[in-house]
């Protein structure tokens, strides 16, 4: 299954996690240093999260609310 961290590829078996993603992308460890996991529409997820094809998470310090300026 192919999913999206931060706009780069990521491939996966079925059946891993948001967690499995990050280590995959090289990013758990800014989780670590305080960091959050957004999908595409900017719901926080955790790291036991379910995932699915061409799902779009993004690592960022703060969520990012696309309705106000």
């Amino acid at each position: 299954m192919r999913i999206f961290v931060n706009n780069k590829p990521v491939t996966l078996l079925p059946g891993m996690t948001v967690k499995h993603a990050l280590i995959k992308a090289e990013l758990l460890e800014e989780i670590e240093a305080g960091k959050k996991v957004y999908d595409e529409w900017g719901n926080e997820l955790g790291l036991d999260g379910e995932l699915a094809e061409g799902v779009k998470l993004f690592v960022r310090t703060k969520e990012i609310n696309k309705f106000t300026k």
